[in-house]
């Protein structure tokens, strides 16, 4: 008799307790944690009316459009959610490879298994560089090169269309090749990043080797299977756009529904943030000048509550067709659309692609002086924190265009779904295409934007002029250059400052036209001489 009573449970027996006073299960083994089902028994279902929805962040811009959709809260661990707005660590804890679940059918997540692909900085340096040498060694038009002779820029490379990061090494791995690249130009600068941090945490501007005594050491005695404290190192852009004499950088929202094939889609509404004081490249210890997150320059005394420091994309793209010619914005736009798509490409052969994951990326990328955008970071968990009242409107338009695109027409979330919106549910997202070479010069093309005055539509590529394309002088990053113009109205800036600015009208459209007929005078006196060569 008492040993039958001391008979051992088997596992399949044990069911999740869930005691009246805490949320927590517990052990051993449940059949179902975050919503997972047991591979063995499954958990029955019910057919339900509704969407429940379970979010390890209580924002403001979540919650209201969970709540406007008539969706119904459920906690995480219970595994009745069908769409699960997570961390990234607990997105990481339930595609572990040591955990025996699977999700539902009708489940979504807000995270691909092995996301930090694109936010490590040196992860995505790595996949970058493998993938420029990948089109090298198959003869891709697109890994093509400028001749030896031409001077290298910011990006450290000849590639005249994958020069989309600037030079970057891995600290401590990569310290000797630094060294010998500083040693070119001593009175460069450079940035120092934490591989897995955020919100400008860690980082750092050195013109000196004797700042980096620590991966001095490290180098010597670096093991990569125990060192996880690496850090990226990066040629300083010294010569970004500047408005109102103040630095700037983009925050644009990038969402992607499968990476096989790569289905992503750029929102119009993205912003920019400005840094509270003056530019001066000689101040590098001074970090309201030099970083714009707003987590850091909320602290200096001259940071303006009311608009955050923010711009909208609207406002910069009306600034530079207004300063730099009609048209311009539109060859931006394009060209951050070509550096967002090489991105994804670089890291789509080693993402997991499950069709249970979405996710919203939020790319960080600056401009130089010479309108050549180049790509700083991107961050799986962009902030939805809403700073000041546009900050929430826009991030609630964001979620709210972003679920309407990754929940099917049926309205209840389908693995099965080919995850093909429609155009009314793409709403405010560009579709971003893969990359295509420009055409040869005597084709014509119609330059069209992403979102050139905020709305809508579909993305094609390298859609300025041929004229721009074959310029001359053009520099090795394939940066435009700069043009000087008298400004006659002002513009106000999220500074407090105002930026000059001259109106676009027919008269400055031919001015900015007549430069090419500049161009066809010359072609025609250097064709004089070849004639009477022949002769």
């Amino acid at each position: 008799m008492k040993s039958r009573l001391k008979k051992k449970k088997s596992s399949r027996d044990v069911r999740p307790c869930v005691s009246k006073s805490s949320s927590k299960t517990t052990l051993p083994l449940p059949l179902h944690i975050f919503g997972l089902v047991s591979r063995e028994r499954p958990w029955p279902r019910k057919e339900r009316s509704c969407i429940y929805y379970s979010t390890d962040c209580d924002k403001t811009a979540l919650i209201n459009n969970f709540q406007k959709r008539g969706w119904h809260k459920v906690p995480a661990f219970d595994g009745e959610w069908n769409l699960y707005w997570a961390c990234a660590q607990n997105c990481r804890y339930i595609f572990g490879v040591d955990h025996p679940y699977r999700m539902r059918s009708d489940q979504i997540i807000n995270h691909f298994p092995n996301s930090m692909e694109l936010s490590r900085k040196d992860l995505l340096i790595k996949n970058i560089k493998r993938y420029r040498k990948d089109l090298e060694r198959k003869g891709d038009a697109l890994a093509a090169t400028h001749p030896n002779d031409t001077k290298l820029g910011v990006g450290g490379t000849r590639y005249m269309h994958l020069d989309i990061i600037p030079m970057t090494f891995v600290l401590p791995a990569d310290y000797n090749l630094f060294v010998e690249q500083f040693h070119k130009n001593p009175a460069s600068t450079w940035i120092v990043k934490p591989s897995d941090k955020s919100q400008g945490v860690g980082i750092y501007l050195i013109n000196k080797l004797s700042k980096l005594k620590r991966f001095a050491y490290e180098a010597r005695t670096f093991y990569p299977h125990f060192h996880r404290d690496t850090c990226v190192i990066s040629k300083y852009i010294d010569n970004p756009l500047l408005i109102g004499g103040k630095k700037f950088d983009l925050r644009l929202y990038v969402l992607v529904t499968s990476f096989n094939p790569i289905k992503a889609y750029l929102y119009n509404e993205g912003f920019c943030r400005f840094c509270t004081q003056r530019y001066d490249q000689t101040e590098i210890d001074n970090v309201y000048m030099h970083l714009t997150n707003v987590s850091i320059q909320k602290n200096n005394k001259e940071y303006n509550s009311i608009h955050g420091g923010k711009w909208s994309m609207q406002n910069l793209w009306l600034y530079l067709d207004s300063i730099r010619g009609e048209g311009v914005s539109k060859t931006l736009s394009s060209r951050i659309l070509e550096t967002i798509r090489h991105s994804l490409d670089a890291v789509a052969p080693v993402m997991a692609n499950d069709r249970h994951c979405f996710e919203v990326y939020g790319y960080d990328i600056i401009i130089d002086n010479n309108l050549k955008p180049w790509l700083i970071e991107i961050n799986t968990s962009p902030s939805i924190h809403s700073t000041t009242k546009n900050d929430c409107t826009l991030k609630t338009r964001l979620i709210d265009n972003v679920l309407d695109v990754v929940i099917p027409p049926g309205g209840m979330p389908d693995e099965r779904w080919s995850k093909t919106p429609s155009k009314e549910s793409l709403r405010n997202f560009t579709p971003i295409t893969p990359v295509e070479l420009p055409k040869a010069p005597n084709q014509s093309r119609e330059p069209t934007s992403l979102a050139g005055a905020g709305e809508g539509g579909n993305c094609c590529r390298n859609k300025s002029t041929s004229k721009s394309k074959n310029n001359g002088h053009r520099l090795a990053g394939g940066a435009l250059p700069s043009a000087a113009t008298k400004t006659t109205s002002k513009l106000l800036l999220p500074s407090g400052t105002s930026a000059g600015m001259r109106p676009i009208s027919k008269k400055t459209g031919q001015k900015s036209k007549s430069k090419p007929k500049s161009t066809t005078k010359r072609a025609a006196t250097g064709a004089a001489p070849t004639k009477i060569s022949s002769k």
